[in-house]
């Protein structure tokens, strides 16, 4: 609070006043931050050197009416919360922040991945999107660094990216045309060469046929909204292996839809089939949140070697499931399996994070401890 003080003191009064009733939402927030330092600094920030937040790019013609009536409600939202504290601009000038907001926003986590919150970088900003990215960025305190985690030669564009690279070509184009309004053409969406791998099918007496497979394509689109929807995250309370979730729906139910889930995909899918492996990632997480570190260690044993292969090189991902399985098999007091998995984490983060970074000196720290 005394760091973040000159922003803290907008939310601070409304906070007690509202008490259990104040809960605006990320991108309300950090919309309410833009236009309180905009009005203390009217000037150009630090971190607008090359591109300020009033030259994003809003995509404000290609808004549909669900995303508009969604901009209207955090808008309400923003009056609701903090018209005793700011003033506003005008609606039509507000829709265009959100839009803005919405578009250039960065998701801020833990090592682990785990949500933290939500940020503006503009310059950082900047970089276009590939499924090939050639830069990682990463947070320190307030601060986005951006490392390099290819060969980039002089006059070569900078590339990060938008999305969880996980998942195969289609799927990554509809989130890209979803959130940023844009179809990738780098060389893994063009050559498509990944999604086979990723969308690994099950070598059985009779093959399935196309349309089974299809359809069984749909289900796990269509059961991981379910668990999307059926999950709450609310963080509540950190623990060395997640940020615990708050669930709306028991994590017995969300525990169910997953195994429900994968005995059904896992009559077509490998093991090795993404949308196996991202039901087997939430109930890894459920496990963790009730505790269960047998049968998170079973899900992430099942999960760590496809990551591998599907992500990129030094992917936080992969970083991020070496570590837990780390903290893990500490916990089970396998200290040689665990010091492996730290180990194999350091090495990605040191690439990623920089040698220096704070997260890696806990790590080590934790190494030493065991």
């Amino acid at each position: 609070q005394k760091e973040d003080w000159p922003m803290h003191k907008l939310e601070c009064s409304a906070m007690c006043a509202f008490g259990q009733n104040w809960n605006p939402s990320e991108t309300v927030r950090l919309t309410a931050r833009i236009l309180a330092k905009q009005k203390a600094h009217p000037e150009r920030t630090d971190s607008e050197k090359l591109l300020a937040v009033t030259e994003f790019e809003s995509h404000l013609d290609k808004l549909d009416n669900e995303k508009r009536e969604l901009i209207q409600n955090d808008i309400a939202a923003l009056h609701h919360f903090y018209s005793k504290h700011m003033e506003f601009p005008d609606n039509a000038a507000l829709v265009v922040l959100f839009a803005q907001v919405n578009c250039n926003g960065f998701t801020i986590e833990d090592e682990e991945l785990s949500h933290l919150g939500s940020a503006i970088f503009p310059d950082v900003a900047l970089m276009n999107h590939s499924c090939c990215p050639n830069v990682i960025v990463t947070y320190r305190g307030t601060l986005a660094e951006v490392r390099a985690v290819a060969e980039i030669e002089p006059g070569e564009e900078i590339f990060t990216s938008y999305i969880d690279l996980l998942y195969p070509t289609e799927d990554r184009n509809e989130r890209l045309r979803d959130s940023y309004f844009f179809n990738c053409d780098c060389r893994e969406c063009i050559t498509k060469e990944k999604d086979k791998e990723k969308l690994e099918i099950r070598k059985l007496d009779v093959s399935p046929s196309p349309e089974a497979v299809c359809d069984m394509i749909k289900y796990a689109r269509n059961v991981i909204e379910e668990f999307r929807r059926a999950k709450h995250y609310k963080y509540i309370l950190y623990h060395p292996f997640i940020a615990f979730l708050d669930f709306f729906t028991p994590p017995t139910e969300l525990l169910e839809i997953c195994e429900l889930s994968l005995e059904k995909m896992g009559a077509i899918f490998e093991d090795s089939n993404v949308y196996m492996l991202h039901m087997m990632y939430q109930a890894m997480g459920v496990c963790l949140y009730v505790q269960d570190w047998e049968g998170a260690l079973r899900y992430g044993q099942k999960i760590i070697k496809p990551y591998s292969k599907h992500y990129p090189s030094y992917s936080l991902n992969v970083a991020s499931m070496w570590l837990k399985l780390g903290r893990l098999y500490m916990a089970l007091e396998n200290r040689p399996a665990g010091a492996k998995a730290l180990k194999r984490a350091i090495a990605i983060m040191e690439v990623a994070h920089g040698k220096d970074h704070p997260y890696i000196s806990e790590i080590k720290q934790e190494l030493e401890d065991h």
